[in-house]
């Protein structure tokens, strides 16, 4: 018997048809993945990380693998805002997602700029990085004090009136003092974990695998880091958290939803299997089934702590 149940969560304002959004920087700008499955069957797509001006990124080598993860130091390759508005959003658009526009940047005119352009589009929300780890200016070094995660925030909201997430790096001594300066200057909800810093080394050449000598660590490993860090921060901001990290399996969403998230990000697992979204959405309906949930912002923030 197939019983239909509402996956819809809202975050921002935006509601979504199900909690299960792809993550920026694992899923493009959704064209690679359209052979596969409708693409509105995911939450929403998280875009490619983008910069004012069209961007190389590092060179190769940038993948590693490490046990139950992977390193990258990709440094936000992409074609620019431009070519996003013109080319790419179109496209998502017609698909049928809602489109969430990652936006990063060096300076803080870099974010205006780019967020400004993007004010007019109908992207359904703005998901501004402060947390890349990849790129020598700008990224995680606005989010690694409160009064760059401040100046980055105050900066983007005047200038837009689209909902702002804004992505936080675990790479911090205290990512609630982060999440709240962010909330003060008007952001409408956060985004955690994006990737932990990490370096793996060649024993034979004694050189770094990756060739920008440290990049991100994603992958089922640091899924109880992001855990942590969802919890700490959704018990004291007044605003939606999204979670992420290592989430690989739908028991692992309800996790992150119940340690305080609306909605969940996915990326690393779509490397290996690109349809665990797909996945894990149907096992959140048959965790509605099970436990006779009539939605399933019933389970956000529910644990217990001892």
């Amino acid at each position: 018997m197939n019983i239909e149940k509402d996956l819809s969560v809202t975050v921002a304002g935006v509601r979504f048809p199900n909690p299960v959004i792809a993550a920026s920087g694992t899923y493009g700008f959704g064209q690679d993945y359209t052979d596969l499955y409708p693409l509105n069957k995911l939450g929403g797509i998280s875009c490619k990380g983008t910069t004012l001006l069209p961007k190389d990124g590092n060179p190769a080598p940038r993948i590693a693998e490490t046990p139950a993860g992977m390193l990258n130091s990709v440094g936000l390759q992409n074609p620019g805002i431009d070519a996003f508005i013109s080319k790419y959003l179109p496209i998502a658009k017609k698909e049928g997602n809602v489109v969430i526009a990652n936006v990063a940047g060096a300076t803080l005119e870099d974010y205006k700029q780019a967020v400004q352009r993007l004010d007019g589009t109908d992207v359904d929300m703005i998901e501004v990085n402060i947390s890349c780890p990849n790129v020598k200016q700008g990224g995680a070094s606005w989010g690694i004090s409160c009064d760059g995660a401040a100046a980055v925030t105050k900066t983007v909201r005047a200038v837009t009136k689209k909902p702002l997430m804004i992505k936080l790096t675990p790479n911090v001594t205290n990512i609630v003092d982060i999440a709240k300066a962010a909330e003060a200057e008007g952001a409408d909800c956060v985004s955690l974990i994006n990737t932990l810093l990490g370096m793996r080394i060649d024993i034979k050449t004694r050189r770094p695998i990756l060739k920008n000598n440290v990049g991100g660590f994603s992958g089922p490993a640091v899924f109880p880091v992001a855990v942590r860090m969802v919890w700490q921060v959704a018990n004291a901001v007044n605003i939606d958290v999204v979670g992420m990290g290592g989430i690989t399996t739908s028991d692992d969403a309800v996790e992150m939803m119940m340690a305080g998230a609306k909605a969940v990000q996915m990326g690393t697992s779509i490397f290996t299997d690109p349809y665990s979204p797909l996945k894990v959405i149907e096992g959140l309906k048959q965790y509605m089934i099970d436990n006779k949930l009539n939605s399933l912002e019933e389970i956000t923030g529910t644990v217990q702590p001892w």
